[in-house]
């Protein structure tokens, strides 16, 4: 999408606008959404949302295919997959953790992580290559036919295998109730705040890497190329958290360094093949600071807010993005597409700053193993490994 809108407009400003219009319903209705989600079947509202990502991918397609697509159009196709997407991320995220055995949630949210960044390795420069060849209205179409395969494999699960939670119940104040299970957790406020900061500012890339790609390297399709190194760092990032029972809050925060590092070194890298080598670091703390908080808020919150946690956190990560891509686009068409990348980075290290002297104040960057013996940890059904 961010190929195709700067192909019909060319101005970075536009890219980000969509982007914001994508994600602004996750800003408002996420954490309504997560409180829906542990009400109801999530395997069931996964389906319904899933179902409905396949339609406005065919239909974008369509109307691409067919020349009557522009920026009305796109502007309408993203805020319906922006509703879709509020409504999905807390259901399928949340159903990942009825996979398997309290104990291996860690482990599971960093593996789907893991899957999705790898996925990422060859889809970014397979659509680079094929708007080229066959244009973006198949790309969409194909994308729409993708989707069936996760419809598949969840109506081919086994029910008698999952780990069914404790529905919230009905009635009260379920998203205030999860603000303030994570007002009195400092670990959590930490986690939350360091991810709302990066997340406006350093996760950008379908905005900055697009106008860098046009002006430093001189081809806007070396977009694809860059985000698929980027998601070779992101794998990496991914399954070394993955390997990890317990995550703690100095490892999220040295990732974070490394994203903010490695994204300024990018910025200005001398030529492509120097970015590419760039991108990958880049992705590794990017995924890294990703799957960290993933981890920490799952091994934190009792069973039954598990959703609501993870609506905030999409709320924080995704949300922010109505705000940070409108920025980014502004800096990179105002001042340089270099600075449309750094800016980010170089905020994203002064919050590593603050947080590791908090930490250092608090003593609070790492969890114990009382955690898993009941004396603290929410879970009531956790045995020590």
């Amino acid at each position: 999408m961010s190929l195709l809108v700067y192909r019909l407009t060319g101005k970075a400003t536009d890219v980000g606008l969509i982007i914001a219009t994508q994600f602004l319903p996750t800003l408002i209705l996420g954490a309504w959404a997560g409180a829906v989600a542990d009400r109801v079947n999530r395997r069931k509202m996964t389906l319904i949302t899933q179902s409905l990502l396949t339609v406005q991918a065919m239909v974008l397609g369509l109307l691409d295919l067919t020349g009557h697509i522009g920026l009305p159009a796109i502007y309408v196709l993203s805020l319906a997959v922006g509703v879709i997407n509020a409504l999905d991320n807390p259901a399928r995220r949340g159903f990942v953790t009825e996979l398997v055995d309290p104990i291996d949630i860690s482990n599971a949210m960093s593996l789907n992580t893991a899957v999705m960044t790898g996925s990422r390795i060859f889809g970014p420069a397979l659509a680079a290559a094929l708007t080229k060849t066959i244009g973006t209205g198949w790309c969409f179409m194909i994308n729409g036919v993708s989707f069936f395969a996760i419809l598949l494999a969840l109506l081919s699960i086994d029910m008698k295998t999952l780990r069914p939670v404790t529905a919230a119940k009905r009635g009260g104040t379920p998203v205030r109730d999860a603000l303030r299970f994570i007002r009195g957790n400092p670990r959590l406020l930490l986690v939350f705040s360091v991810l709302a900061v990066v997340s406006t500012v350093a996760f950008n890339y379908n905005v900055s890497l697009v106008r860098l790609s046009d002006k430093r390297f001189g081809d806007k399709d070396l977009f694809g190329w860059l985000l698929a190194a980027v998601s070779v760092g992101s794998l990496i990032g991914s399954l070394r958290t993955a390997k990890l029972n317990l995550v703690s809050v100095r490892y999220l925060l040295m990732n974070t360094a490394l994203l903010g590092a490695s994204g300024a070194a990018l910025a200005w890298a001398p030529n492509f093949a120097v970015a590419l080598l760039f991108a990958v670091p880049t992705g590794i703390g990017g995924a890294g600071f990703i799957a960290a908080t993933n981890s920490i808020a799952q091994q934190e919150c009792p069973p039954e807010m598990r959703s609501r946690l993870l609506a905030l956190m999409a709320v924080a990560f995704l949300g922010s993005t109505p705000i940070g891509s409108p920025i980014t686009g502004l800096i990179g068409d105002r001042i340089s597409a270099e600075w449309s990348l750094a800016y980010g980075s170089f905020i994203t290290l002064i919050c590593v700053g603050f947080a590791a002297l908090f930490l250092a104040r608090s003593g609070n960057g790492r969890l114990s193993r009382s955690h898993f013996n009941g004396d603290s940890y929410p879970f009531d059904h956790v045995v020590s490994p």
